[in-house]
């Protein structure tokens, strides 16, 4: 303990010494506040306080596994519990699902799913929608939801056309989703705060429990996320949290400013302690963020310092086009990777909005440049990754409707829409999920006996996968796979489209490997569907990769890098359009400016173009009043000055190591280098079990003992084996990891479900 209060600063120790009453950390951009935050912890655990009666919240699963991996290395097998709001709030309603009319096994729906469980809740309703859109609806109803108004609370105020709808709306969507045995995101954080609002036994022993209680990212915190951590500090108000109200950029998210603005009103005895040095940026980089953000009005004043180099100017650099835009990052990226003075992995470039990337992904392409994008939730947004993770939704939780009607026809299998009108329609009727109405499929009259068939088939495939039994979930991802021939829609196709596709599903398998390994025993998919619908946006950024990075402002937040770009800084973009006539809104689009320059650490570039096309048009562009606001005499203004008629196309500097681009963009140099190469697509197909199919007689003489020794990690689902007895057949599911990975092969001789623990069988690769 006294080596690492020996690395902190006076601040710092400040806050990680204090253990009881109620604490505000302010804590600026590179101020190391979650290095503070975890020693705090390994302070209080120095302090003889049991790992039990520590709560630490966070708002990214990426914050969660940093100040995991952190606790381990200072205390090694501790079990704080450290995790998301969402996080916290789904695994108390696991425990207490009943209080809010849940079962334990509920889905969580993401926003997709949670609009189609809404579109189903508005078709019972007796009166149309015209006047407002779904998802007007639904960000009406999340929006009452973060603050804390229940569809038996809510009230349209008189004369709004919308709030008349949602009136209406809300109540029939809760009751969808209670029938559906699913929550969404809103839901999760609702139900936890009336659960404790509503049970004062329960918010009394998970308070007596819970002593200790961090949170870090406050200022992001809404009303019903305040409303949990407040009722959880009321015997015991030793709530710590940490934040920056200059980095509150989540309000269109219901985030509450005011939490954070007036956290010493809710307390008494409040201690505050300021993190203001900054251990990341440059001076320039520094003065720059902070004159910036000194024209809000709604912060808590801090003196940003830091006694790192002063480093290069901030170059604010305007372009024609952003085409140019895109190819003059581009070429700046390339250039010092080709001098070696940069690795692809150091550079970041940052835009308001996903549309802005397109060109700059080409530009990226064009010159070799290795790249990824963030923007974690796709994956799982994915039509094949939902496709198949829906039938363990269905299999889990027999009452998603939402997850079932997705299913029930992919692959096709003759169930067209009026066969699923129908079953709906039953089901409305008799009070019964879409599962069991498609059970009754031979008893509705308004099905004809091919449909009818159909359904049961599906039923049969259903019912087959949920008696599996408690596997991994890698196996049971196989035998979905198996069962529905999910993948063979893929493997047959010389579409690019359908092999990534597949290349998706494989990645799936993969995810859901390393899941099993860090949960052995089987039987844990529920935790694993869980673990899918809470993806942050950061969650697939590939940390170790040489790539650079392209994401969001939004996304960026709580991350570092050597040099950041960030694009179209442009009046309608940065500030958005939506907060040209709202004070609030603007300061808002101010911090999120802020945060993004605060990501830099060494080089830092601003920039804008003289006309952009967007959304079908070409516009001449209004530079951002936010540029007006930064101490232009300080930066280095490359293009013409801004507002002039013309803009002149510069080279990049005095650099010799930077290349120079010609008016066309165009960089000079040879990168072949530079290209990646895409790794070789799988050769094995199910088509391959045919083609290779040998005599019986064949199979049979081919003794194990004759075979190489082959490592259980080269196995993979769908792959074709042979065995010396059963001869040839393909593996439809895999569990389990090292030296107790098993395989579940189907083969050719009619011997079906046969399992092999691969280090000590006879099983082989075909070929």
């Amino acid at each position: 303990m006294d080596d690492l209060l020996k690395s902190l600063t006076q601040p710092q120790r400040e806050a990680v010494l204090h253990v009881d009453g109620p604490m505000l950390m302010l804590a600026g951009p590179g101020s190391g506040k979650t290095r503070v935050v975890t020693s705090r912890i390994v302070n209080l655990l120095h302090q003889g306080i049991s790992a039990h009666q520590i709560l630490a919240l966070t708002f990214t699963n990426k914050a969660a596994d940093e100040m995991k991996l952190r606790l381990a290395r200072d205390v090694p097998d501790t079990n704080v519990w450290v995790g998301t709001f969402h996080r916290f709030a789904a695994r108390l309603l696991r425990q207490h699902a009943v209080l809010v009319g849940l079962s334990e096994n509920y889905t969580i729906y993401d926003t997709r799913d949670s609009r189609q469980a809404l579109l189903q809740a508005i078709e019972t309703l007796d009166f149309p929608i015209t006047h407002a859109t779904p998802e007007a609806i639904q960000h009406a109803i999340s929006w009452a939801k973060n603050n804390l108004v229940t569809a038996e609370q809510y009230s349209a105020t008189r004369g709004h056309e919308l709030g008349s709808i949602v009136e209406r709306v809300y109540p029939a969507y809760q009751k969808r989703l209670l029938e559906c045995n699913a929550v969404d995101f809103d839901d999760l954080l609702l139900h936890t705060a009336m659960l404790l609002r509503e049970n004062p036994e329960l918010r009394s022993s998970l308070d007596q429990r819970y002593q200790y209680i961090l949170v870090d990212e406050y200022q992001d915190t809404n009303l019903a996320q305040y409303a949990i951590v407040r009722a959880l500090s009321i015997d015991y108000p030793n709530l710590s949290v940490t934040g920056d109200p200059d980095q509150s950029i989540y309000g269109w998210r219901g985030a509450n400013l005011g939490n954070i603005l007036e956290f010493e009103k809710d307390f008494a005895n409040v201690k505050v302690v300021r993190l203001e040095e900054n251990w990341r940026s440059t001076k320039s980089i520094l003065v720059v963020a902070d004159q910036l953000i000194s024209n809000n009005t709604r912060r808590k004043h801090k003196e940003l310092f830091t006694d790192n180099p002063q480093g290069s100017p901030v170059r604010l650099t305007c372009y024609t086009t952003q085409k140019t835009e895109a190819e003059g990052i581009a070429g700046q990226i390339a250039g010092a990777i080709h001098s070696g003075r940069r690795r692809p992995r150091d550079f970041a470039i940052f835009y308001r909005i996903n549309a802005l990337s397109r060109s700059l992904e080409f530009a990226l392409r064009d010159l070799g440049v290795p790249y990824q994008m963030i923007h974690g939730l796709e994956f799982f947004q994915r039509k094949e990754i939902k496709d198949v993770l829906g039938y363990l939704q269905v299999v889990n939780n027999p009452r998603d409707d939402v997850a079932l009607m997705r299913i029930i026809n992919t692959p096709a299998r003759a169930i067209g829409k009026k066969t699923v009108e129908r079953l709906r329609a039953h089901a409305i009727r008799y009070g019964l999920s879409m599962l069991n109405a498609a059970r009754e499929s031979g008893l509705i009259e308004s099905l004809n006996k091919r449909a009818a068939v159909a359904v049961a088939k599906f039923v049969a495939i259903i019912d087959f996968l949920g008696a599996v039994g408690p596997v991994d979930v890698e196996e049971i991802l196989g035998h979905v796979l198996s069962q529905t021939a999910y993948r063979e829609l893929f493997t047959e196709s010389d579409d690019p489209q359908d092999q990534e596709r597949l290349a998706n599903i494989e990645e799936l398998l993969t995810a859901a490997r390393q899941f099993d390994e860090q949960n052995p025993g089987g039987g844990h998919f529920e935790e694993f569907l869980e673990q899918a619908s809470l993806v942050n946006d950061t969650d697939d950024w590939e940390t170790e990769t040489d790539k650079v990075t392209l994401m969001t402002m939004h996304a960026a937040k709580g991350l570092e890098f050597p040099a950041v770009f960030v694009i179209a800084v442009e009046e309608g973009l940065l500030p958005h359009e939506r907060s040209r006539h709202d004070p609030s809104q603007l300061e808002e689009e101010r911090r999120l400016l802020f945060v993004a320059i605060t990501r830099a650490e060494e080089e830092l570039q601003l920039s804008l173009v003289k006309k952009r096309e967007f959304r079908g048009q070409t516009k001449y562009v209004v530079p951002s009043s936010f540029l007006m606001e930064l101490p232009r005499e300080e930066m280095e203004l490359i293009g013409a000055p801004l507002g002039g008629d013309e803009l002149a196309e510069e080279s990049w500097g005095d650099d010799a190591d930077w290349n120079e681009a010609g008016d066309d963009g165009e960089v000079t140099f040879n990168v072949e280098e530079f290209a990646e190469t895409p790794p070789p697509a799988s050769s094995s197909t199910s088509s391959d079990l045919a083609a290779t199919l040998t005599t019986a007689a064949e199979m049979v003489s081919e003794q194990a003992a004759e075979l190489p020794q082959v490592s259980p990690d080269e196995f993979h689902q769908g792959m074709v084996v042979r065995h010396p007895e059963y001869g040839l057949g393909k593996i439809v599911a895999l569990g389990g990891g090292s030296a107790r990975r098993v395989a579940t092969v189907d083969f050719a001789s009619g011997a079906r479900g046969k399992k092999f623990i691969l280090n000590a069988s006879a099983l082989r690769p075909a070929t």
